[in-house]
Order: C-alpha cells, then structure tokens, then sequence
C-alpha cells in the first residue's frame, strides 16, 4: 500500500526501530525491494535520486514504484532522496512522491533553514511529509561529492534551532557516516547523537549506512535512529553479481536470465539490512 513516510517514522520511533529505506533505479531494483520487504514483513522507503529520475525519467521511474507499493501487502513510501533544488521538489511531488527530502545541508544556517521552509510550506499544504539535514556526510553520492575535509558532524544545538526553525519531520544527522563505501570502519559518534536525541524531539535519518557494521547500526538504531538509508551495497551486489554470471555464462544474451539472479542478490541484501533495522514484522 502506498504510504506517506511520516506515519512509517513516528511508529518507528515510538517502537525503537528503524525503517529501511533504499534507493532504487529501475525495475529490477525496486522489485528486489518490495520482494524482501514483503518476505520480511516491513513496512519501507523506496527512495528516487534526481539522478535516478533524470536516468530513468521523472514518469516511468514513479510509475514503476507507485506500481509495486500499490500492490504490495506492505506499507511503502517514495521518497525523493537529497532533494538539490525547489524545483526537483517540485517536479517529484507532481509526479506523487509521498515522502520528500530538501538537502540544503552545504548552505549556511539561515540559509538552509530558508530553503527548507519554503520546501515544507509546499510539502505540508499536500500532507507530505519533509526530511532535511544538518552537517555535512563525506564521500560520493549521485550529485553530492563532498571530501573528507569538508565532512562536518552535526552540532546538537544547531540541530535543535533548525528543527525548531525549519518546520520539518524529520532530520538527518551526520555523526560519522558517509555516502558510498568506507576507506576504514568507520565510527559513529554515538554520544553526539545522543546529545542530539535529547534535544531533538522529531524523527533522525542515518544516511551512508551502507557498510557500517552490524553492532554500529544496532546502536544506532537503539540510539534513536528511525530511518536508515542503503544504496551502495544494493548496487554493488547488482552488479558483482551480474559480472560474476556473465564471466560464467559468457553465451547468455537473455537480460532476464542475466538479471534474475541479481535481483535475487539485492534482495538478500535487503532482507538482511531489514533484520538488522529491526523492522522485520511490522507491517
């Protein structure tokens, strides 16, 4: 069933467990999400980059997802994932995301809470639910690239003054995460998100969590994390998979004979990022 986002985060913040929310591409991504969601029981996030809708197209891609959630037997919300402008915003919200993301994150504070205001004016006269972030995640995802120099933890004062001032539902912290895979293990700054759980009373996203271990995310989410964002790895088991079955059946020109066992793959990924969330069987 397609959901908005919002009655997904506050049932897992009042329930101590967070909601998978993992980015998709195409239509063997998103079937690999809804297929483990369902296997498990949980309610997700499917999340759409403007990368993906530029790739994919605005229409199809939304589509595909509003398809699936649907017809799923679980609750599923579409999130628009590091929302880089209004006008994205814009164009995602026509097409019917039900969850949307304005990273301002890179600008000043004023200037961040101003752009995600506008944002939520926007999203709230629709009855749909904002995400906005404060600090600065390094690495690489889609059209954020930002060095490890110019990674910056979020402030728990700051978070409490924008969460005050921008009107939002939900916040994403940077407490030592960062997109794409790891150099090192890394290491989550957990008593600066408790110091910002104290003063922050809405629901905290944790992105670039692909790759953090296990214990990690597990005190994270006993922390109060709500949402917890997974790309990197659903893509890399997609392809590593694919090269794996091509090198072993280099004859094979059928894509669904080539893609099934990727699909499968993802899936597993997927099913297991749930377990460890906590979420399986909550839907």
């Amino acid at each position: 069933m397609l959901v908005t986002s919002k009655e997904l985060l506050l049932d897992a913040q009042k329930n101590d467990y967070a909601v998978g929310a993992f980015n998709t591409n195409n239509l063997e991504i998103t079937h690999a999400i809804v297929r483990a969601a369902e296997a498990k029981r949980a309610p997700i996030l499917i999340q759409i980059s403007a990368g993906a809708m530029k790739y994919a197209g605005v229409e199809f891609i939304t589509m595909i997802v509003a398809k699936a959630a649907r017809e799923a037997t679980i609750p599923v919300a579409i999130h628009l994932d590091h929302g880089p402008d209004f006008k994205t915003v814009m164009v995602a919200l026509r097409a019917g995301f039900t969850s949307i993301m304005r990273d301002a994150s890179s600008l000043p504070f004023d200037e961040n809470v101003a752009e995600v205001r506008k944002v939520v004016e926007a999203c709230h006269a629709l009855g749909i639910p904002v995400e906005a972030e404060i600090g600065t995640l390094g690495g690489v995802e889609e059209h954020v690239v930002v060095s490890e120099r110019d990674a910056l933890m979020s402030d728990p004062d700051e978070c409490a003054r924008f969460a005050e001032a921008g009107g939002f539902d939900f916040l994403a912290v940077a407490i030592g995460n960062a997109h794409g895979f790891y150099k090192g293990e890394p290491k989550l700054d957990f008593d600066r998100l408790a110091a910002i759980r104290s003063k922050v009373s809405i629901p905290l996203v944790l992105h670039g969590a692909s790759g953090i271990p296990d214990h990690q995310i597990t005190r994270a989410v006993e922390s109060g994390i709500c949402k917890i964002n997974i790309d990197t790895e659903i893509r890399d088991a997609m392809i590593r998979t694919i090269q794996k079955f091509t090198q072993e059946n280099p004859n094979q020109i059928d894509p669904r004979k080539v893609l099934a066992p990727a699909i499968d793959a993802m899936q597993a990924v997927v099913e297991r990022k749930i377990e460890i969330f906590r979420s399986a069987g909550r839907a």
